[in-house]
């Protein structure tokens, strides 16, 4: 398995409670395809440097992710599916 970072910015219009329930549809989506998440940090709500989807602040949420390379595209297609999740971005650690 490799180590990602997937950092995703949400609506900041959800309250805390669905945050924490897209956060667990996210690791959901994971640890179904075998992998799991290593840690998980609230970013808080930020200002974004250009409007999305004519919203202009975002909160962010950053993870530290184990996946077998085969099951990333299946967990990208599965966030680009939630509304709420304005970006999401997988990036590779390296060893």
């Amino acid at each position: 398995m490799r180590e990602y970072e997937l950092t995703i910015i949400v609506r900041s219009d959800i309250e805390e409670p669905d945050l924490m329930t897209l956060t667990d549809r996210v690791k959901a989506l994971i640890t179904d395809q075998g992998g799991e998440v290593a840690k998980l940090e609230l970013w808080g709500t930020r200002r974004l440097a250009y409007p999305i989807q004519q919203v202009r602040e975002g909160q962010y949420v950053f993870m530290v992710t184990q996946l077998p390379p085969q099951a990333l595209a299946e967990v990208d297609r599965g966030i680009k599916l939630i509304e709420d999740i304005l970006r999401h971005l997988f990036v590779r650690v390296d060893e």
